[in-house]
């Protein structure tokens, strides 16, 4: 893989000074001593997500549970059947009833149908499992597809991190330690676009960082620990759906956190495939915050569609 283009966040950490206008709308700590059903649904299926991952999703606690103040999403060497496809793609035209067997299992949390946000500021504090195939995402999807399936109505990854740790001899400390922050858009697939951008982070294999968006109407921003590492303008994004001006990131999105096992980007990079050691792999999430700016007349009008409490 070429790395040349890629820069090099520095190890030092700028915390973000917050401006008064800024408002908690939602918030999970995770200090209780259990999922929160009101905030978190799971997606149970062997699909693979359309990107050929290994894992099946459950709802077990062996995959996902609340343990000593943090959201651990547990990915496990383990055979098990599910359903073949996700709910969304089950349609008449399907076998609703269809199984697959993979060999891992692991966990897909979503607020979908609980909470979603138009515009604001969305942060993860999360420490990310490192190995050859492991997938970490933080990502949010649209509420509903108003202007065509994916990825007509977008995309937004917060973060996504592929083989953390894995030999690298272009990456400083020779480990690899690349972050991407990456939106989806355009036309209904295969007709979709995207802009990435991948970044240098080696504090990412220390431990806990705090990932974050700022989503404006006009700009998407990337940070992490508070330095911001990407910016998107929405003169770079469009919709076949919609002429709007910023289509398809006008909507109400949702978040979702999950950890795939291997899958064309991951499979792809580093050591190539998938190493089976050193599992369950585990992302562990510290807390998940949103804050929005009331007095802006775009968020306040996007207030209506955001569901759940803090």
């Amino acid at each position: 893989m070429i790395r040349s283009g890629l820069a090099v966040l520095a190890l030092a950490v700028s915390q973000p000074v917050w401006a008064e206008e800024w408002q908690l709308v939602w918030a999970d700590e995770f200090d209780g001593t259990a999922i929160d059903p009101a905030k978190w649904g799971f997606e149970v299926d062997c699909w693979g997500g359309g990107n050929n991952e290994r894992q099946c999703y459950t709802a077990s606690t062996r995959n996902a549970a609340v343990v000593d103040g943090k959201l651990v999403i547990t990915a496990r060497r383990q055979r098990a059947t599910g359903p073949a496809l996700p709910k969304a793609l089950r349609t008449a035209g399907t076998d609703p009833n269809a199984e697959v067997s993979r060999d891992f299992t692991s966990a897909r949390l979503t607020t979908r149908g609980k909470a979603a946000w138009r515009y604001g500021r969305i942060e993860v504090r999360a420490s990310l499992p490192q190995g050859q195939g492991t997938w970490p995402a933080i990502w949010m999807l649209p509420e509903a597809d108003r202007y065509g399936r994916w990825a007509a109505s977008g995309e937004i990854d917060i973060l996504e991190a592929v083989n953390l740790g894995v030999p690298c001899a272009a990456c400083p400390g020779g480990r690899e330690n690349t972050i991407l922050g990456t939106l989806h858009f355009g036309g209904v697939w295969p007709a979709n676009a995207q802009a990435s951008t991948e970044v240098h982070a080696p504090q990412v294999l220390e431990g806990f960082c705090t990932y974050a968006i700022e989503w404006q109407p006009d700009r998407i921003i990337w940070q992490i620990d508070g330095r911001t590492f990407a910016e998107r303008r929405s003169s770079e994004w469009w919709s076949a759906g919609s002429t709007a001006p910023g289509a398809p990131f006008d909507q109400p999105f949702h978040l979702i956190l999950n950890l795939a096992i291997g899958g064309k980007l991951a499979e792809t990079r580093g050591a190539g495939g998938i190493s089976d050691r050193d599992f369950p792999k585990r992302l562990a999430i510290d807390w998940v915050r949103v804050w929005q700016k009331p007095a802006d007349p775009a968020t306040a009008a996007a207030g209506e569609a955001n569901r759940g409490g803090k």
